[in-house]
């Protein structure tokens, strides 16, 4: 991380530096140090509470000044998540986290482009609230706010008249995703801290390692315990991957062997090793501590836990594979190119999978590693960062609609961003009372654009037909949030710092080669196996259907709980599994496997067999 100095030399070598890298990104076609700039200018639109002196985006003003209040602690400052007035714990330490690991791998770029002192202070509003949410050492206030009175208004932030009551968990309501995943961002915060704040770092540390023991020690989901938070933001994944990733972060901020012990020998248990998934988000972590702990291994800091830490890297290229259309199980595109995993809301998936492909791309080259082993061929850090440049591109605007999906970037981007504060006149124009009545009747319904832009926010994005209706009411692709930004903040950062753009990188195969996936009919895990056979064949109208069986046993010499399966190019009918969040799960007198068991399903389809693999499990 720069350090701030006012020499002369210095200040033309970052002069030097900006205009090289501001020549590189519009080389390319896009100015991605704008980017940068813009969107962390949106994070500035979401803070709550009291907005600084310095504050850049002046159509916002303070608010929420009395959250805590009702609840006898300080709970003022911190983000609201989208585009509603609700401060949301679990998806706000996500955003700082990503936001510090942003800055610890491409702070120099930042620099260079004059944008870190903007993003560390967009950390610092994230960690100062952090502070006061975790009064005790077993008490973490995970929410601010409630959705369902909130949804029921549509008012400037500066307004609120809606509930400010405020949520915590503690040792009788655990919630150890919660604890665990605010305990990660406070780690990798302590570190963006280290040089320049220290006694600051220090004390995120402190609070990371009390809330870490907090949440290991008394297990439980958060949406358990803060149940307003459910329908919002539901923990699906359970806290297994929040107590990993939580430990992952502070044995990089600590060196302490504690962390890593920790990280490998629960493994297993907590599903690090079992995992195999292609989406990492505010829920779902296990992608982000696979790559840091196949970062630990390649730069020789495994010890005598390498080989625990090779399963986790295994895992980690699982997802760089399935990512890149180099995979067993290959991310969907669009038409137009972009990964595909649901309509709601999909670029918080791209933003965030681009992140861990550049960082991924970046320690193969930096170690040595070279290629990452696929199964359809190898993967060059090369060919990864140009398959990251084609997604940061089609977000900007290279796509069929030629449409930016960053809120300001280019000539056209969405107009009628589902935002409350952003879609009213700002208060700063006129301070008039907006009621929640009075803001849905004279301002949601409006059909105009909004008048406050929303600078650097990456709204949810187009279906996957590379449709997009821009529309306030269409929610599921026009409202922002922070969890999509915060990863794309050290992507645009390494692009705008990279020689040339990356456009001295060969071009990828074609998309439809992307979206193929091989099918073996045998297909042998670490610990599961899946045997799929066929056991009737018929024709219809020349047209043959095949009755597949598929058998899913356990190989190792523990218990199996929690499998989720995958299933994919499947066009008949599917019994005997449970739709679920991530993937298929075995009916509900089955979700314990004990050794030599199996698991057996069906379906009926014409052709070859579906594509079924293990996306997740822990072993107890």
């Amino acid at each position: 991380m720069a350090r701030n100095s006012s020499g002369a030399h210095v200040a033309a070598a970052i002069f030097g530096l900006m205009v090289v890298a501001s020549m590189a990104s519009l080389a390319s076609g896009h100015d991605y140090a704008m980017a940068l700039k813009k969107s962390l200018l949106y994070f500035e639109a979401q803070r709550s509470g009291a907005l600084p002196p310095d504050q850049r985006v002046t159509w916002r003003a303070s608010s929420g000044l009395f959250d805590g209040k009702a609840n006898g602690v300080d709970l003022v400052g911190g983000y609201y998540d989208a585009g509603d007035n609700v401060k949301f714990g679990l998806p706000m330490a996500f955003t700082v986290t990503m936001m510090s690991w942003s800055i610890l791998e491409y702070g120099k770029q930042m620099a260079a482009s004059g944008e870190l002192k903007n993003a560390m202070d967009a950390v610092k509003w994230g960690t100062d609230y952090f502070i006061k949410a975790h009064p005790e050492p077993d008490v973490l206030y995970g929410e601010v706010g409630d959705g369902d009175t909130d949804h029921t208004c549509w008012q400037r932030p500066e307004d609120m008249t809606t509930s400010r009551q405020a949520f915590r968990v503690d040792p009788q309501n655990p919630g150890s995703d919660l604890a665990g995943e605010t305990a990660a961002a406070m780690a990798a915060a302590s570190m963006v801290f280290r040089t320049t704040y220290p006694g600051y770092a220090n004390l995120l540390l402190e609070h990371s390692k009390q809330l870490f023991e907090f949440a290991d020690k008394y297990r439980g989901k958060y949406d358990a315990s803060i149940t307003v938070a459910r329908n919002y933001y539901g923990s699906f994944s359970g806290y297994g991957d929040e107590l990993l990733w939580a430990a992952a972060w502070l044995f990089e901020a600590t060196e302490e062997p504690f962390y890593l012990e920790y990280l490998a020998r629960n493994g297993d248990a907590l599903g690090g090793t079992g995992w195999s998934i292609n989406q990492f988000g505010w829920d779902v972590k296990y992608p982000g501590v696979q790559v840091l702990a196949a970062k630990f291994l390649l730069q020789g800091r495994a010890g005598e836990h390498a080989e625990a830490l090779q399963r986790y890297r295994q895992n980690a290229e699982f997802f760089v594979c399935s990512c890149v259309g180099k995979g067993a199980a290959n991310v969907p595109r669009t038409p137009g190119g972009v990964m595909y995993h649901q309509r709601w809301n999909n670029l918080q998936f791209v933003t965030s999978a681009s992140f861990l492909l550049t960082v991924y791309a970046d320690y193969a080259t930096v170690t040595g590693r070279g290629a990452v082993r696929c199964p359809a061929g190898a993967a060059q850090p090369f060919e990864i960062l140009a398959f990251v440049k084609s997604q940061v591109n089609y977000i900007l605007g290279d796509n069929p609609r030629a449409t930016s999906y960053m809120v300001g970037y280019g000539q056209n981007y969405p107009r009628q961003v589902h935002h409350r504060g952003a879609s009213i006149v700002s208060v700063r124009t006129d301070p008039s009372f907006v009621s929640c009545q009075e803001g849905y009747a004279s301002w949601y319904n409006k059909q105009a654009v909004n008048p406050n832009t929303l600078d650097g926010a990456i709204v949810g994005g187009p279906d996957e037909y590379d449709d997009f209706a821009d529309e306030r009411n269409n929610y599921e692709q026009t409202e922002a949030a922070t969890y999509n930004s915060a990863p794309l903040l050290g992507v645009l950062a390494r692009l705008a710092g990279a020689c040339g753009g990356l456009d001295e990188y060969q071009s990828l195969p074609q998309v439809a080669a992307a979206n193929r996936t091989s099918r073996p009919a045998h297909r042998r895990h670490p610990h599961l196996e899946i045997e799929q056979n066929v056991t009737r064949t018929w024709a219809i109208r020349r047209r043959t259907y095949h009755r597949y069986s598929v058998t899913v046993t356990n190989r190792s010499r523990k218990t199996v709980r929690g499998l989720h399966l995958g299933v994919s190019e499947l066009d008949g009918r599917l019994w005997g599994l449970d739709k679920a969040r991530y993937g298929y799960v075995p009916r509900r007198w089955l979700r314990a496997l004990r050794p030599g068991r199996s698991v057996r399903f069906g379906y009926v389809q014409p052709g070859p067999p579906a594509n079924v693999w293990v996306t997740g499990y822990k072993l107890v």
